[in-house]
């Protein structure tokens, strides 16, 4: 027999490499054909419910790394909260609806306009359908688990149906409105845009100080004297319908020196405007206040059209002349300042962004960028141009296109935000949040949220469920709405632009003697932030294994003026409070240099490309690694990192499996009371890391858990406990108590590890669960265990900890003896501690042989007061010595003794060897051992 033949060397045929690109799919497939979703459900039901409704993401092109980051960490929370004593469905969502779906069909030959209503909308459906399987598959293979046989989806007929009954709590209020007034208006989507579809990029704007002369200065100008106006945006001009001015500045009249005019500016801009025009030398004429100015009027610079000036607060002296040129169809500002002054609401442009004929016929069919240069070669040809210079400054974008919008007056429908801004507000308190700042966050933006714009000028998208009387009264009662909303739930909302207005109203609307007249539909759809912003009705409220409000949103940060945003004010409007219980919001995912990932800019990590690589366990375990409250920077080197710390964890499962190969639990596992002093302290130690464990999955810290789980791996467990155990469980007879104490403590760590990083890992803990001897098929049907408290465990860690300290100290000791060429590996050292009576106290109360625990073949305890010259002091009383120890090496447990040999019949083991090998392999007395 050899000397290896008698150790108990752990065997497993766990392997080491994963192999996960090859393994993971072959396994989520299993899972799918045993339904072990569906069984975790059945198995939770009757324990209270935990609901993480899901954000839909939009149906269109491949998941990206973001969606990644996303729905793992709804996975996370889903799983560990359904292994920890909860119900927890998962519904995933998509957004079916909207113009990007448009744009794609249009981008691959189909014109809308060519084409009727109905089988525009069917193609449509067919590519958002199509979109929704790809993305699916995409998440699954991610190892996200949910109810993906039953998604909720935004075209859904029974969604749809819930939308108008959310609608109808709009109307039943009186919170809709029909008005023309100024909205984001993106001409290359033909469609007005909400809030939350508008970016802001730089730009440079062509600006423009010109006059506009006095025509009735009511005795407080006279008519030779000019308003040095200031715009931003001279293709506006046209438009023009007032000057506004602040009523609290002081504004000069000043006559330059050699010029026939005179002009009004404000008297703290004076200097830098007179520089500017290059006015060296002026006088300044007369001092009058902006509310002296209020009803003057002016000549337009190049158009037959009188002007008015009126007051605004929001006029400012930092920049500009004071006096800013006003056209209430163009801007918002603009636009209540009109309201205030009974002004007409004039934007002549088309939906393409091109202006008309109502401007002039200079500028007839010219694009609104291409008009600034007209507009200002007019201002010059009329000698009002003072001068021309560029801005850079920050102009809204649409989001999707990519390109500049425009503040237009069009019809559109609003909802009106302050009749309900009181109780939106004190339904945002009623929220957890975290990170703690998307409470003020989410509360600035409702508070200054103007009127939310929901109709858009397309067609794919649940249309406005509003009927018009002949004479233009809008229609939209509780039975005609409750009507629709029966109609979508059977047909779908495709039944809307299928049938006249008279066959989707009901009985006693259409007959011939209704005092409406002909009636006429609206055939603009609703904004589809009102679409997913119903989800908590169409989802929620509709599906009665799930609950409202729903426990938690988990989102981008960019949702607080999204769907936070819309899902909250609908929810607050239908049933008086939030949608949710509590928010949980992420940054967004960049690449390694920190700039926003897009496809444009070819900086897009595709999550396909790191799980053919690496595995989607990685792409998992990367998310759990990484702060996602901010703005996460990732790139492949990324992943490549973090699988080193997943082949830690990998081989960690596979050393507790070697080693507990031959445990039976029934029959091997020794009590607390009986295990050994470290055993007890590991046993201990492992309920303190699994209770933080818990705490921190409880409030979502996964990045905290992360660094707790690595460094309890790689200190506690590797670098201390599976350190000391292999003297134990490859030395010890197999069946001892000393090594069944061991093998009952790994085995509590394997089973702990392997539940608890289930909802992290689910491919990597599956398989472990393989090569364990448990009841449960799959280790996602099992609970991940509650911590437990052991009598006495305070005076037991206090010890310990103690000891630690100390250890720390002989193990720097045995590190520069290395260093110093005096010792190879720890095992060939003598340590011997010169310590102080308390510390020998505690050695002796630890109850377990310490030169095993510190790894040294010998170890020698002395007083403090004997401490030599040549000794390394330490906590100023002690001291250790490291030296090499005195011997022969064991051919077994490789230690070096002085006992080596004393038994005959065994010359190359040493006496504890000798004893463990005569008696659990007696043939080998006489046989003897081979090397």
């Amino acid at each position: 027999m050899r000397v290896k033949d008698t150790l108990n060397l752990g065997k497993t045929k766990f392997p080491m490499r994963g192999k996960l690109p090859q393994t993971e799919g072959k396994r989520e497939q299993i899972w799918e054909e045993n339904k072990v979703y569906e069984q975790r459900q059945k198995l939770n039901e009757g324990l209270p419910t935990f609901v993480l409704h899901d954000g839909p993401p939009y149906a269109n092109g491949n998941i990206h790394i973001g969606h990644a980051m996303n729905k793992i960490s709804k996975d996370f929370i889903v799983r560990y909260k359904s292994m920890t004593g909860y119900r927890a469905p998962y519904v995933p969502g998509w957004d079916t609806h909207g113009l990007p779906i448009e744009h794609q069909l249009t981008k691959a030959g189909h014109d809308r306009k060519k084409m009727s209503t109905t089988d525009f909308r069917d193609l449509c459906r067919k590519y958002a359908l199509e979109q929704v399987d790809k993305q699916m598959k995409d998440f699954k293979r991610l190892g996200v688990s949910g109810d993906f046989d039953h998604p909720y989806l935004t075209l859904a007929k029974e969604f749809e149906a819930a939308q108008v009954k959310v609608f109808a709590a709009f109307a039943h209020k009186g919170l809709l409105y029909q008005a023309k007034k100024p909205v984001y208006w993106s001409w290359s989507s033909e469609s007005a845009l909400a809030e939350a579809e508008v970016e802001y990029h730089d730009v440079v704007a062509k600006t423009a100080f010109f006059t506009e002369q006095v025509k009735d200065g009511k005795d407080v100008l006279d008519n030779d004297t000019y308003l040095v106006v200031w715009t931003t945006t001279p293709w506006t001009i046209p438009a023009s319908e007032a000057v506004a001015v602040n009523p609290q500045f002081d504004y000069v009249v000043v006559k330059p020196q050699g010029s026939d005019r005179k002009y009004v500016v404000a008297a703290t801009l004076l200097n830098k405007l007179a520089e500017k025009f290059g006015w060296e030398d002026y006088a300044i004429e007369k001092h009058v206040t902006g509310k002296d100015l209020e009803g003057l009027t002016t000549q337009h610079p190049y158009l037959d059209r009188d002007l008015l000036v009126g007051l605004a607060d929001y006029v400012t002296d930092d920049t500009g002349t004071g006096l800013v040129h006003t056209a209430p169809g163009y801007g918002d500002d603009d636009y209540h300042f009109g309201l205030k002054y009974n002004l007409p609401v004039f934007a002549p442009m088309n939906d393409q962004g091109v202006l008309t004929k109502e401007n002039g016929p200079e500028f007839d069919g010219v694009f609104y960028q291409k008009a600034d240069d007209i507009s200002l070669k007019l201002l010059k040809e009329h000698q009002a141009l003072l001068k021309q210079e560029p801005l850079k400054h920050s102009y809204p974008f649409d989001w999707r296109t990519k390109k500049p919008i425009v503040f237009r007056a069009t019809d559109q429908w609003f909802v009106s935000i302050d009749k309900m801004r009181d109780e939106i507000l004190k339904a945002v308190d009623e929220v957890s949040y975290k990170p703690s700042w998307g409470k003020v966050r989410l509360y600035n933006m409702l508070k200054d949220r103007g009127d939310w714009v929901i109709s858009r000028q397309r067609v794919w998208g649940v249309p406005l469920p509003i009927f018009y009387a002949e004479d233009g009264t809008p229609i939209m009662t509780d039975e005609t709405l409750n009507h629709v909303a029966d109609l979508f739930r059977k047909y779908g909302s495709n039944v809307w632009f299928e049938r006249d207005a008279k066959d989707l109203l009901p009985a006693g609307y259409s007959n011939e003697h209704s005092p409406h007249g002909k009636f006429t539909k609206e055939t603009d759809i609703m904004d589809v932030w009102f679409d997913s912003g119903s989800s908590h009705q169409g989802v929620l409220a509709e599906r009665p294994y799930l609950t409202y409000p729903a426990d938690l949103y988990l989102e981008g940060s960019d949702q607080y003026r999204g769907w936070f945003n819309s899902s909250l004010i609908t929810s607050v409007v239908l049933s008086g409070h939030a949608p949710y219980k509590g928010l949980l919001s992420q940054g967004f995912t960049l690449d390694k240099r920190g700039n926003k990932m897009s496809k444009s800019q070819g900086n897009v990590i595709a999550p396909e490309k790191v799980i053919d690589q690496f595995g989607a366990d990685i792409i998992r375990l990367w998310v759990m690694s990484v702060d996602t409250s901010a703005d996460v920077r990732v790139s492949m080197g990324s992943f490549q990192q973090i699988s080193e710390s997943y082949r830690k964890l990998r081989n960690t499962f596979r050393f507790l499996l070697a080693n507990v190969a031959d445990f039976d639990v029934t029959e091997n596992t020794v009590s607390y009371d009986k295990l050994e002093e470290v055993d007890k302290y590991m046993l201990v130690k492992l309920n303190h890391f699994l209770k933080s464990m818990r705490d921190y999955m409880d409030s979502y810290d996964f990045l905290s858990a992360y660094k707790l789980l690595i460094n309890f791996v790689n200190n506690d467990l590797s670098a201390f406990y599976m350190n000391v155990a292999k003297d134990v469980l490859y030395i010890e007879p197999a069946n001892s108590l000393k090594r069944r104490s061991m093998q009952t403590v790994f085995y509590e760590y394997l089973k702990t590890l392997v539940k608890l990083l289930t909802p992290i890992l689910p491919h990597t803990t599956e398989e472990v669960w393989e090569y364990m001897d448990e009841p449960e098929s799959f280790v996602q049907l099992t609970t991940i265990p509650e911590p437990r408290q052991f009598a006495g465990e305070a005076d037991l860690l206090d010890k310990w900890d103690r000891f630690m300290k100390l250890r720390s100290h002989v193990l720097k000791a045995l590190e520069d003896a290395r260093g110093a060429k005096l010792i190879g590996k720890s095992l060939e050292a003598k340590a011997d501690l010169y310590l102080t009576d308390k510390q020998q106290q505690l050695l002796k109360a630890l109850g377990t042989e310490i030169g095993q625990v510190l790894g040294v073949s010998a170890l020698a305890i002395h007083d403090a007061s004997e401490t030599p010259a040549d000794a390394t002091t330490f906590d100023d009383q002690s001291a250790i010595k490291v030296s090499k120890a005195p011997g022969e090496v064991c051919q077994r447990c490789r230690m070096t003794k002085e006992d080596v040999g004393t038994n005959s019949a065994y010359p190359t083991l040493c006496a504890r060897c000798a004893k463990i090998v005569r008696e659990s392999f007696p043939e080998t007395v006489e046989t003897g051992l081979e090397k």
